[in-house]
């Protein structure tokens, strides 16, 4: 199985991925056009897009690494490539990736690059939730000198998933309601939960 991921990851695919400031001129381009990612560009899509760049515009400036994960990442040696499954209108994709810049920023030794999901289904399909769910945002830690996969993570953190889970088991819940209590929980985390985790996948993925 690690074989056939190795394999879906070419050179040619991280040539062609975005940056973050490419990604996030990629989105404002579309959106002058009334655009997002993929192909539905419905009045609602393009509202949960401009929504994204306000949280991603906010986390950029309001994201602060605690001292222990900026202590390892400074410390990180091994070359890595962190590969991002993503799209404009996914709300947890904003909440996530403005922290997965500040970590590449703080290491020097992360290269963090972007892939529109539904461009790339081939990738995403080997790397599913669950088994079958395509949830973004993912990352993929690959080696950067082989691009062997090193591990995955995502598309939430743990208690993310839980406040999720929760949510759209309470009876007629209107999945705006789960989307509103998703990301009050984020606002109230502030990455805290993301930056343990990924703390500790550091350490395996090295």
């Amino acid at each position: 199985m690690q074989e056939v991921k190795s394999a879906a990851i070419s050179p040619e695919v991280l040539k062609s991925a975005y940056d973050y400031q490419e990604y996030r001129d990629k989105i404002d381009e579309l959106l002058a056009d009334n655009k997002t990612t993929g192909e539905n560009h419905s009045e609602a899509m393009i509202h949960y897009t401009t929504m994204n760049v306000h949280r991603m515009k906010r986390l950029d400036k309001q994201i602060t690494l605690n001292e222990e994960l900026r202590e390892r990442l400074q410390k990180v040696e091994r070359e890595m490539v962190w590969l991002v499954l993503t799209e404009a209108w996914c709300g947890d994709a904003a909440q996530i990736i403005p922290l997965l810049e500040k970590m590449a920023e703080a290491s020097g030794k992360i290269t963090l690059k972007f892939i529109l999901r539904d461009e790339n289904l081939e990738i995403m399909d080997q790397f599913l939730t669950h088994g079958s769910s395509r949830s973004i945002p993912k990352l993929i830690c690959l080696d950067g000198e082989t691009l062997e996969v090193l591990g995955d993570w995502g598309p939430r953190p743990e208690e993310a998933q839980d406040v999720f889970n929760g949510a759209r088991n309470i009876p007629n819940i209107a999945s705006q309601e789960v989307a509103e209590r998703l990301h009050k929980w984020y606002a109230t985390n502030k990455t805290k939960s993301a930056q343990e985790e990924l703390l500790t996948l550091l350490d395996e993925w090295e």
